[in-house]
């Protein structure tokens, strides 16, 4: 997949024109990843035709794969991946919110959400989540999609391997680059702090001086949108565009997933595996 389209995903589980699906589009060229063009897709059919768009293509989404293996027994729900997804898919939104509503309240507090085993090294949260942010509902809407569009999740799904999807987290990119606060949709708090971090994010992205090493070349348009864009999607969707870059040069077949993964829960890109095991190890 040498010369694949790659794509980086901010998703949301509501897509609307006011907070659109974030696509960033690019390429490897040479040795740095160019930015080839920012979409913003606003309803679930603009969605669902990205996703049919033909390959060779490699995806990074923002939004989690899997649910924890520990919730899943205890909710009695289908111990396959496939089914898992067709399960959770056909309680629809409400129902799927009300169950793991019920469920988080059979648990002892401190310890109401269940996490995956790639959670924790990327200090991301439950996919039982259902707010802020509601990753939980993400899953349901986004999962199910992936799946009917017959495209490949390595450690989870072989289908189409001319299309490719690895779930994301933009935030752990961001996080090792500045820890401080880069993004919000809350207009009183879109400050010039947060624009001097997201301006410090996009220098170190376009040096290369980041822990995935590879340098982002972009035109200044492209430059002045992700800094300028105070929510953040422009920037998180091109975080993942990087990793999806790193993830289509560690290769096929894991594309720098660590091998042995749990096929209910998946993992992250570029996440260091189980005990310490390298991502592709």
């Amino acid at each position: 997949m040498k010369a694949a389209t790659l794509f980086g995903v901010d998703f949301t589980s509501a897509p609307c024109v006011r907070k659109p699906i974030t696509v960033a589009a690019g390429r490897v060229d040479r040795k740095s990843i160019r930015l080839d063009a920012l979409e913003l897709l606003q309803d679930w059919p603009a969605f669902e035709a990205f996703l049919d768009r033909p390959g060779p293509w490699l995806g990074a989404f923002d939004f989690p794969f899997g649910l924890p293996r520990e919730a899943i027994v205890d909710l009695g729900w289908p111990m396959t991946w496939t089914s898992l997804v067709e399960h959770c898919a056909s309680l629809g939104r409400q129902a799927f919110r009300e169950q793991l509503d019920a469920y988080r309240a059979t648990r002892p507090p401190g310890k109401r959400y269940a996490h995956r085993a790639a959670d924790a090294p990327a200090r991301s949260h439950s996919p039982l989540k259902l707010v802020n942010p509601p990753v939980g509902l993400m899953f349901v809407e986004g999962v199910p999609r992936l799946l009917r569009a017959g495209v490949s999740l390595p450690g989870l799904q072989d289908a189409e391997p001319s299309r490719i999807a690895l779930e994301a987290y933009p935030g752990l990119l961001a996080r090792a680059i500045s820890r401080a606060p880069y993004k919000t949709d809350e207009r009183a708090k879109q400050t010039g702090a947060r624009r001097d971090a997201r301006e410090s994010i996009v220098a170190a992205l376009e040096s290369g001086a980041h822990p995935l090493g590879l340098p982002l070349s972009l035109e200044g348009v492209q430059r002045a949108a992700l800094i300028e864009d105070a929510s953040g999607d422009l920037l998180d969707a091109t975080l993942a565009l990087v990793q999806s870059a790193w993830c289509l040069q560690a290769g096929p077949p894991d594309f720098g997933l660590p091998r042995g993964i749990d096929p209910l829960e998946g993992w992250i890109a570029t996440v260091p595996g189980p005990a310490g095991v390298p991502p592709g190890a």
